[in-house]
């Protein structure tokens, strides 16, 4: 059955909850039974599975369809569905979603959203901020530089995905990520739980999060044999150039030679092909002439990795917070893909610039994949893609400039040596460069100098492992061990031991959340209500949040209709009330403003006080300012603040960080003293001094931003650096009275911190 819409009148009784498992479409995804007996859940379902494609066509409807994959079972057709009989055509490409929710409570409610409307590559980010999280939650001190996740949150999803499968009809792979220096551990894990999908690049740690080279890629090595055996499909994380680059087009060649390396390792390290895809995203976006770069980019990328896996994401570097933008640029991406055969077409929204990820914009994303995979089905077979012209031309001169590029690592030494020269997202048209590249030491970064060297004798008992593994073969062969042919490990290295986790999960310890107070039981326990319907509220991340938007015109330029539509919105009660898009339709004339809340009544303008506007430099004059000076920071959260997340996205070049704009820093941690802050700046010579705060309670954040400038008086070291702070709690106007030189809020991002530096050293220059 396919449906657009629940068939039952308005006189019909809302849906209950009842038991998990098999679902109904008219009840209600029960979480609290889902948690139950977790302890004693297997996967029933190992390895990546694609979509069945008839070769002959779907028929339905109507209608014949080229292109796509047997039907769902039950499922949410486009709007437009009801006027042609209810059908629901599904792609023949896998379909991405992505979750980034923090509560996987929430996220199988979305996922089985998603899956009724045609998702079956579920990838789940535990948090926003999940780049930035230092610490495996279970199982290992490392450090896992990525994905936040505990066992049970996998095992909770994995079995909320099983009984979705059965409702749609279709069989729904798992996604997370392998990153950071417990990227083994992860893998692990995820072979253990049954994920299917997951990223894995060693050049992300190494560009992006800085972990050291060597050891990132001993970790891929080991990460990769896991998943083989598993059979996870990995994706690796290439397109993140052409998202940290200052002109996304420009870094087509070296994506490509990213691509090959990590495709090249993969296979040399035993990865099947099959098993291997490339994170390929379309470098431009409107108003540039979009299809004259990514069309060519994406042939050449099949020309060169012809035999490996392509997922096509949708363009983030240049994402806003429009959703009408996005659908557009969205349907042009997905057009690039039916071109050119994509396997797995991703869904990013505008959640990727709102920061703000809701329920149905997940749904909007899937509509829009379904809607032009619809429109333009068979159009391979009514458009060909010319072999002459400027078409072939352009791929030519792409993959020779790969090679090139490729060439020139090699000759200078080698990838490793190649990082340490700034080769990577250098932001001019190779084979020029500008020497703006990020730029890595092989003898440093996380994880630096933590490989051990293995004996001569060593061997693993486990049966998926990189490397040479020595185990005696009279330890291992069901003979010697007196265990049947078919028992746990028979065979294989872990024979010795009865075989390992993989092959007898009965010897996984299940760890519950140790978090007395921050778990899903306690959260679940506020969100009953909301959750068995006997109390409403609207929603758009987790049960019961009360999130509204509203869309409105106001008549006034652009620094207003924002102070208004905030104005307007604690008028109606909302707490923190967020501005999440705002479109200028004519300076002069008025602005498209999307806020929680709505309102019947009018404000005053001559009511509003509406700040000075802060005039940023140009992003040029600030690249320059910055090398000139060569600025550096130190940086922490101060007091007993355990939070670091804000810090790093302030930092780190990933999310656009000051280090992506020539600044160089020294980042203390967490709880660190005001002291030890203002000690290391001295010692290092830096030019500033940045400081965060998210505990707010008896003005803890005041307190620290005063004690600041307080103790650099006390130093007399106060006219030696620039004094900046931040926080959930802290406003721009905190900065006169705390003593410092500037404090940000929320939404701040790193070209703010640096554009505060550079006035103020300027302005201490002219005061001189």
């Amino acid at each position: 059955m396919t449906t657009t819409e629940p068939r039952r009148t308005v006189a019909d009784p809302q849906p209950e909850t009842t038991a998990f498992g098999p679902l109904n479409a008219t009840t209600k995804l029960d979480v609290d039974l889902l948690l139950q007996d977790l302890e004693s859940y297997r996967p029933r379902r190992k390895g990546w599975t694609w979509r069945r494609v008839p070769a002959r066509g779907v028929d339905m409807g109507p209608f014949h369809y080229r292109d796509m994959s047997a039907p769902l079972k039950n499922s949410t057709g486009l709007p437009a569905s009801k006027y042609f009989d209810g059908i629901d055509p599904q792609p023949k490409c896998v379909v991405t979603t992505e979750i980034a929710s923090g509560r996987f409570e929430d996220d199988v409610r979305r996922m089985r959203m998603a899956a009724w409307h045609g998702a079956d590559h579920l990838m789940v980010i535990r948090t926003t901020g999940q780049s930035h999280i230092d610490g495996l939650l279970e199982g290992t001190p490392e450090g896992i530089g990525g994905v936040p996740i505990t066992r049970k949150q996998i095992r909770a999803s994995r079995k909320a995905c099983d009984a979705i499968e059965d409702e749609v009809g279709r069989p729904i792979n798992f996604h997370s990520y392998v990153s950071g220096v417990a990227g083994p551990e992860v893998a692990v894990l995820f072979a253990e739980e049954g994920v299917n999908g997951a990223h894995q690049d060693p050049q992300y740690n190494v560009l992006y999060r800085n972990v050291n080279m060597y050891r990132s890629f001993v970790d891929a090595a080991e990460a990769k044999k896991v998943m083989t055996g598993a059979g996870i499909l990995q994706i690796d994380g290439a397109h993140n150039a052409n998202a940290t680059a200052k002109a996304g087009w420009l870094v087509m060649p070296e994506l490509m030679v990213q691509h090959g390396l990590n495709t090249a390792f993969s296979v040399a390290v035993g990865m099947d092909k099959g098993l291997i895809g490339l994170s390929t995203v379309p470098p431009n976006s409107p108003p540039a002439p979009k299809l004259w770069f990514d069309l060519p980019y994406a042939i050449a990328l099949r020309d060169f990795f012809g035999e490996y896996k392509m997922r096509a994401q949708q363009n983030t570097r240049y994402i806003e917070a429009d959703i009408e933008e996005a659908v557009r640029t969205h349907t042009i991406d997905t057009l690039i893909s039916m071109l050119t055969s994509a396997d797995i077409q991703s869904t990013i929204t505008p959640d990727e610039g709102r920061n703000v990820p809701w329920h149905y914009n997940n749904i909007r994303g899937l509509q829009t994949v379904k809607q032009t995979w619809a429109g333009l089905d068979g159009i391979n077979e009514l458009v060909q893609l010319r072999d002459e012209g400027p078409l072939p031309t352009m791929v030519r001169d792409l993959k020779e400039r790969a090679v090139a590029f490729l060439a020139e690592v090699v000759a200078d030494g080698g990838y490793f040596a190649a990082v340490e020269k700034g080769f990577f997202v250098d932001s001019a048209k190779y084979p020029e460069r500008n020497g703006d590249g990020i730029a890595r030491s092989s003898t440093g970064g996380v994880g630096v100098d933590s490989i051990v060297e293995r004996e001569v004798d060593y061997w693993a008992p486990v049966c998926d492992h990189f490397g040479d593994s020595h185990a005696p073969a009279d330890l291992i062969t069901s003979e010697v061990l007196h265990l049947p042919s078919g028992a746990p490990g028979a065979g294989k290295p872990c024979a010795a031991i009865g075989g390992c986790t993989l092959c007898d999960p009965d010897k996984i310890v299940f760890i519950d959340e140790l978090d007395a107070t921050d778990n899903a039981s306690t959260r679940l326990e506020a969100t009953a209500g909301y959750r068995n319907g006997t109390v409403i509220k609207p929603e758009a991340e987790w049960a019961g949040d009360g999130t509204v938007l509203i869309q409105l015109f106001v008549a006034q330029p652009s620094d207003v209709a924002e102070v208004y539509a905030v104005e307007m919105a604690k008028k109606m009660g909302l707490d923190d009330p967020v501005v999440v898009n705002l479109q200028i339709m004519q300076e002069s004339e008025g602005c498209f403003v999307e806020v929680k809340g709505k309102v019947a009544f009018d404000i005053r303008r001559d009511d509003l006080t509406i700040p000075v506007k802060e005039v940023r430099l140009p992003e040029e004059e600030l690249r320059a300012e910055v090398a000139a000076r060569k600025l550096s920071v130190v940086a922490g959260t101060v007091g007993e603040d355990e939070h670091s997340v804000g810090m790093r996205e302030i930092l780190d070049i990933k999310h656009g960080g000051i280090e992506k704009y020539g600044v160089s820093y020294h980042h203390l941690g967490t709880s660190v003293p005001l002291t030890k802050l203002i000690d290391a700046a001295i010692e290092t010579g830096s030019d500033a001094i940045l400081i965060s705060t998210i505990i707010s309670h008896n003005d803890v954040h005041r307190q620290m931003m005063r004690k600041l400038a307080e103790l650099c008086v006390e130093k007399g070291v106060r006219d030696r650096f620039v004094l900046i702070a931040g926080g959930t709690q802290v406003n721009r106007e905190m900065a006169a009275e705390t003593g410092l030189d500037a404090t940000f809020g929320r939404g701040t991002k790193g070209i703010d911190v640096v554009d505060a530096m550079v006035k103020t050293l300027r302005a201490r220059e002219v005061g001189a």
